[in-house]
């Protein structure tokens, strides 16, 4: 037996008939076809599901599609705008924070709404901001110097 759900994502209506056990990491995969949000434990640790749903960062993973009837998603497929990159996007392009680029979207996505609160955080501010955030492979080091310096740019 389905549910109707409907929600806007990236600033367009979205909706259809689910589950009520989807989780909203599935329904934007594999309903709304935004593969930017990864799959990565499935248990809410790794973060690399991270979407903001009405401007808060949430793993999408641990939130029902039904919990965000009616609410505003934003993927990482929906902050750039007008084919430009967000500041956080070229912030970890131009200071190498990603390697392999399966945490980047959480990271980022993350990260924006870590800058969003704390405009002008310290590095200690970053990296506790991120701890919920997993990547194996950069060691954060440039994670941290891309969070900064889209911190910044976000500022601009």
């Amino acid at each position: 037996m389905g549910i109707a759900v409907s929600m806007t994502v990236n600033g367009k209506a979205a909706g259809a008939d689910i589950d009520p056990r989807t989780l909203l990491v599935h329904f934007l995969r594999d309903q709304l076809r935004l593969t930017g949000t990864h799959v990565g434990c499935d248990t809410g640790q790794c973060g690399a599901c991270t979407v903001h749903v009405n401007g808060r960062a949430v793993k999408a993973c641990n939130i029902l599609t039904v919990q965000a009837q009616g609410a505003e998603v934003v993927t990482i497929e929906g902050i750039s705008r007008d084919g430009e990159l967000h500041p956080m996007q070229s912030a970890f392009r131009d200071h190498h924070g990603l390697q392999c680029g399966f945490c980047t979207p959480g990271m980022v996505m993350n990260a924006i709404e870590l800058v969003q609160n704390h405009p002008d955080p310290s590095e200690d501010t970053v990296r506790a901001g991120l701890e919920g955030n997993f990547c194996r492979c950069t060691g954060y080091h440039n994670i941290v110097k891309a969070v900064l310096a889209g911190a910044a740019a976000m500022k601009r």
